[in-house]
């Protein structure tokens, strides 16, 4: 078991900083007021003006990597907002031995934006950073509202949802593994190893693939082999790119 010191989190969580963009989390109010809340874009009457944040988003992803069709853009969305919140959760939990509480109604996004300007924290509010508790902060406060939401607009299948949630969360612990090795901190890496580990075990991720440190491979595809020349994710439960109906993929 590695043992981590518990540090108080600073109001700027600045200890993200050196993991690289990704990992950042601002605080604060966000300076391009008025930013939606992800709970107001977990609710598909958002009380945000104008276009639905989902649908802005979507159709940035879409026009960047030239997706075919809706339903493709949204899965890479998806995956990416998730990579954003399991980077800043198990970064935190590493660096403090601490989460910040990631309420929906806390957290601003800016659907155009990138990170680490995309995401904005109203407030840091300090949890413990066992698996439990970051279960319930990342799987059932953003995992499945926001599954249910794309399922809503774009038909995104619940296993395909769950599979993206589980790529984006080992892909956030190969990065702190590889990251605190090299800044002669692997127990930190061990740690964000555990609790990968850990959660992947959960029953809202239980059987979307197989986890053998931080290598991944999952049982769903995220339909990125749909974008001209995109090919095939290295986690991807296909060797190479289907030809046959993206139906197959969709499970």
């Amino acid at each position: 078991m590695v043992v981590l010191l518990l540090v108080d989190l600073d109001p700027e969580l600045a200890a993200l900083r050196p993991l690289g963009g990704f990992f950042v989390l601002r605080t604060g109010e966000p300076p391009r007021a008025p930013l939606p809340t992800l709970a107001q874009v977990y609710d598909d009457a958002a009380t945000a003006p104008g276009e639905h944040p989902l649908a802005v988003r979507v159709r940035k992803v879409a026009d960047g990597i030239r997706a075919p069709e809706a339903r493709v853009a949204a899965s890479v969305a998806q995956q990416a907002l998730m990579a954003r919140l399991w980077s800043a959760v198990l970064g935190c939990a590493v660096r403090y031995g601490r989460i910040p509480d990631l309420d929906p109604r806390l957290l601003h996004w800016d659907p155009a934006g990138s990170a680490p300007d995309d995401l904005w924290l109203a407030r840091v509010h300090a949890l413990p950073a066992d698996a439990d508790t970051i279960a319930d902060v990342v799987l059932h406060g953003h995992v499945e509202p926001l599954a249910a939401a794309l399922r809503a607009r774009h038909r995104l299948a619940v296993g395909l949802s769950r599979g993206n949630a589980a790529s984006a969360l080992a892909g956030a612990a190969r990065q702190l593994v590889r990251g605190t090795r090299e800044d002669g901190h692997p127990e930190a890496g061990d740690h964000a190893r555990d609790l990968a580990a850990r959660l992947i075990a959960h029953p809202l991720l239980a059987g979307t693939g197989t986890l053998d440190g931080t290598d991944f491979r999952r049982r769903s595809c995220c339909l990125y082999y749909r974008v001209p020349g995109g090919g095939v994710c290295g986690d991807c439960c296909f060797p190479r790119a289907p030809r046959s109906s993206p139906r197959a993929a969709s499970g």
